[in-house]
């Protein structure tokens, strides 16, 4: 009875969210390069976003979870359009 009571799944993501954890601050601490670090910080940080969405807001669990991954895809890429036309725009010199 016990058993089916702890939430084993949970548990499971948040180990795995310090050990993403841990990853991103070896970044910092072993002084790796820019290019190294920005990438590990990167995929650690999705990772980490797609975790928490699914294992702790319980993205998949409900009826209409391909509404909540399709808008979740959405911001996804208006977010980096707009990263994306900021840097375009004021780094890398195009208008």
């Amino acid at each position: 009875m016990m058993k089916e009571l702890f939430p084993r799944k949970q548990v499971m993501g948040f180990v795995f969210s310090l050990v993403l954890t841990f990853v991103a601050l070896a970044v910092y601490f072993f002084e790796m390069s820019f290019g190294v670090g920005m990438t590990i910080l990167l995929i650690t940080a999705f990772i980490q976003a797609g975790l928490q969405l699914v294992v702790f807001m319980h993205a998949g669990e409900t009826e209409d979870k391909a509404a909540i991954y399709t808008n979740v895809y959405y911001g996804v890429i208006i977010a980096l359009v707009t990263v994306f036309g900021t840097l375009l725009a004021m780094v890398w010199g195009y208008m």
